[in-house]
């Protein structure tokens, strides 16, 4: 056969008959002992790091707002607890375009417990010992009845007037608003600037527009923050839903595989369908709402996404997407329908492997919790190096100074030269900063933290994917099924990849990581040149994130295949890689119509939970059904837990169905190395049951004419010819 020759050439020598392969090797040697040795190293300047970020950092800078003199407003068991608001003394001073660039608004902050809620000034305030006692909750602690206005005013002891203002990421701006056209503080439209002087409220307007765009990013964060804070008890219970679906549907799939496969078809066209009909309802009720037909565009972004959903446009686009999904789902079960039947027979077996080892159903959780404390360490070593800066002051003078702007100490501030030279400056703190090494290596810290978090998190994948391959092969190479099968055979391959392939774990994990950052940085300079008009550069950009996503899906394709071969035959990472790509290219055919139908099937299995889950929880938090009105939180964004619950699902789900996934691909390249290996003669007997033969011998029937694919077999199902392997 000189075509299939040809091919063998291209793609490498197929493996040979050996009478003493009984699947996994048990006599093997550690490889790629290199990568080990490095990924170690790796691992122990990660502990390094970590344990150098939290002597260092302090999360509370993160949390609480900070006063003048650097206090973090609210923190418990301090002076400040009950004072949870920054007040600013004069907002008209974040007016200045210079706030935008040094972050620093230059007039005196101070913690306090409510913001003030009507119009008053020191003069005023002064005259009344009732208002005075007002006023002073929003001075600092050193003012007494008997100082005279002017005398608090020169010291900076208070503001000299105090405007209504609203708690806005915990910091009090003027309440403006809108009044015939006319923009209004509280319900005035003019305010006493303090020195008798009546003002336009609009001028209030560009201090707390800068302060906002300072603050904004914050804010939104501050508010999803505080919805994870009041729904996190929710959102586990969203989670625990979708973990006992999918252990449910796994335990389903192992009695009534071919059940539950139409039965996933069926509710995911159901589900997705629902979804269409529920868009439309909404679309349909918006009709006559008044400002329902403003178009996305107009709307522009809008930190409130609630703001969305209550436009037509909106639920059409959604509509219009669920339509489109729809569409392709249904085509494809019209069009792959026969590979459907294979795919399922497929599965069938499948069931049959993890029914000798219940333990691998189990397994994703072990991984799941790895999984768990490598991102609760990035987390949590990326949350104390963000905030290991350290607390920088800096002079502020509202008349001309020559040390305006320049660093101060703030302890020994009064008795400076910068104070004798400019009596009437403060020294305030800004920022948190630092010109230390370590402040100036912190960008790079952050870096090798989030590399190390891509780096063990592909690690941990690859073990499991390496454990239950190994766990799987050994299933299929029993010729007596299960007398054959080792004991423990999840817990004897995980045992076997730790002890002899570490390095060779490290370095398909490695590859993927270093993809995976380039990624990263490609999408930091994407937003960074979001506001250049150099085409060619956008167009560069958007083709080397292209290329680089499909590398990244290609090197996961490679290493999970990598991993199964490392698994059986004990070699190191790039033998197994080039062994396991030659055998699938030697077997392409079968990989497009069989396996990747199957991964079709288990991503509808996974679709049908993330819906299931997701119709609840957005039912649930959205509070659209009368029954879970007073169960649901009170919530700023309801779509954080619904999204984070979507998100979650899916990871749980795919953590579940990826044993079954892990299980065909295990199975399908020991198909194809079995028949390559043996031609089912009684001599050269073949491993496979008769089950997986009669579905791969379907799968050749569907492309090949009968007669000149099926060949005669015997009673037992054996095939005769011994070149009837050739002809698969």
């Amino acid at each position: 056969m000189p075509e299939e020759e040809d091919s063998y050439g291209k793609h490498g020598e197929p493996f040979k008959h050996d009478p003493s392969f009984k699947g996994p090797i048990q006599n093997r040697s550690c490889t790629d002992i290199v990568c080990c040795i490095l990924f170690i190293v790796a691992i122990l300047g990660y502990i390094a790091v970590g344990i150098l970020a939290w002597s260092q950092g302090d999360p509370r800078k993160a949390i609480y707002p900070t006063d003048s003199r650097g206090d973090f407003c609210g923190q418990a068991g301090t002076p400040l607890e009950n004072k949870r608001k920054l007040f600013y003394f004069n907002i008209m001073k974040c007016a200045s375009p210079m706030v935008l660039l040094s972050f620093q608004c230059p007039t005196t902050q101070l913690c306090v417990e409510t913001c003030p809620d009507k119009f008053m000034t020191l003069t005023k305030a002064h005259a009344n010992d009732k208002d005075f006692d007002y006023y002073k909750t929003f001075c600092k602690e050193t003012v007494t009845r008997s100082m005279s206005p002017q005398e608090i005013l020169r010291n900076r002891l208070c503001p000299s007037m105090l405007i209504p203002s609203k708690s806005f990421t915990r910091r009090c701006f003027p309440d403006l608003g809108l009044k015939g056209g006319v923009v209004t503080v509280g319900n005035s439209t003019k305010f006493d600037d303090g020195s008798g002087k009546m003002r336009d409220a609009k001028d209030l307007v560009d201090g707390v527009k800068n302060a906002t765009v300072v603050m904004e990013a914050r804010q939104v964060v501050m508010k999803i923050f505080e919805d994870y804070t009041h729904s996190w008890y929710w959102i586990l219970i969203g989670l625990v839903i979708a973990m006992l679906l999918s252990l449910l549907f796994i335990v389903l799939m192992r009695f009534l595989a071919g059940i539950m496969i139409w039965i996933i078809i069926i509710a995911v066209i159901a589900v997705i369908g629902y979804g269409i009909f529920h868009c439309y309802m909404e679309y349909a009720n918006l009709k006559n709402e008044p400002g329902a037909n403003v178009t996305l565009q107009e709307l522009g972004l809008q930190t409130d996404f609630t703001v969305y959903l209550h436009i037509r446009q909106t639920w059409l686009a959604f509509m219009i997407i669920l339509a489109i999904v729809e569409v392709i789902i249904i085509l494809l079960l019209i069009f792959l329908r026969k590979r459907i039947l294979i795919a399922i027979a497929l599965i069938k077996e499948a069931s049959k492997a993890i029914r000798y080892m219940m333990c691998s159903m189990f397994y994703p959780l072990f991984t799941f919790l790895l999984l768990s404390i490598v991102v609760a360490y990035w987390a949590v070593t990326a949350v104390f190096l963000s905030t290991s800066n350290e607390a920088i002051y800096k002079v502020v003078n509202q008349s001309a100074c020559v040390h305006s702007g320049a660093n101060c100490d703030h302890a020994n501030y009064s008795t400076s030269k910068m104070k004798a030279d400019c009596p009437e400056s403060e020294c305030n703190f800004a920022f948190y900063g630092g010109e230390t090494v370590y402040h100036k290596y912190l960008i790079a810290l952050q870096f090798y933290n989030v590399f190390l978090f891509f780096w063990c998190a592909n690690f941990v994948t690859a073990l499991g994917q390496m454990s239950l391959a190994g766990a799987f092969a050994s299933y299929y190479w029993a010729y007596s099924k299960p007398g054959d099968i080792p004991t423990f055979p999840v817990f004897s391959s995980m045992g076997r990849s730790l002890r002899y392939h570490t390095g060779s774990l490290a370095f398909g994990s490695l590859i993927l990581a270093i993809v995976q950052i380039i990624r990263v940085l490609l999408e930091y300079l994407d937003h960074k040149l979001k506001g250049a008009q150099n085409k060619f550069a956008k167009f560069l950009l958007c083709c080397l994130k292209c290329c680089f996503w499909c590398l990244e899906k290609f090197i996961k394709f490679l290493n999970r295949n990598a991993y199964i071969m490392v698994a059986i035959h004990g070699k190191n990472f790039c033998a197994s890689a080039m062994n396991a790509l030659n055998l699938l290219m030697r077997n392409l055919l079968r990989v497009a119509v069989v396996d990747k139908v199957t991964d079709f099937l288990l991503f509808l299995g996974k679709l049908l939970i993330v819906g299931l889950v997701g119709v609840f929880a957005f039912f649930f938090f959205s509070g659209r059904v009368k029954a879970f009105e007073n169960t649901a939180p009170n919530l700023h964004y309801y779509w954080v837990p619904i999204l984070t619950v979507v998100i979650g699902s899916y990871l749980i789900a795919h953590g579940f169905f990826s044993v079954y996934d892990m299980c065909v691909d295990t199975l399908f390249l020991c198909f194809c190395e079995d028949l390559e290996r043996n031609d089912g003669s009684p001599a050269r007997p073949y491993y496979m049951s008769t089950t997986i033969r009669e579905i791969l011998w379907k799968g050749e029937v569907a492309d090949q004419s009968a007669s000149a694919a099926l060949q005669p077999q015997d009673e037992d199902g054996a095939l005769k010819n011994p070149q009837e392997k050739d002809e698969l």
